[in-house]
């Protein structure tokens, strides 16, 4: 996978957007949300044109999971 620089902080967590090319030409995305020493990463099954979109998806994705309490 490849670590973008587009870490966000979000209240105790860091969440960074990581994307992969595929065989078909395609990015996978894919999300790190950090605290602490610990993260967990979360691969989403939607791919993207270009690598760009998947940052993007990636770090909406993961923003929303915190924002929302979804990591309990």
């Amino acid at each position: 996978m490849h670590q973008e620089q587009n870490a966000e902080r979000v209240g105790h967590y860091l969440v960074t957007p990581l994307t992969q090319s595929t065989e078909h030409g395609l990015f996978a995305a894919a999300v790190s949300i950090r605290r602490g020493v610990y993260d967990r990463i979360f691969k989403f099954i939607p791919r993207f044109a270009s690598d760009v979109q998947a940052t993007q998806y990636a770090l909406a994705e993961g923003r929303s999971m915190v924002l929302q309490n979804q990591l309990g």
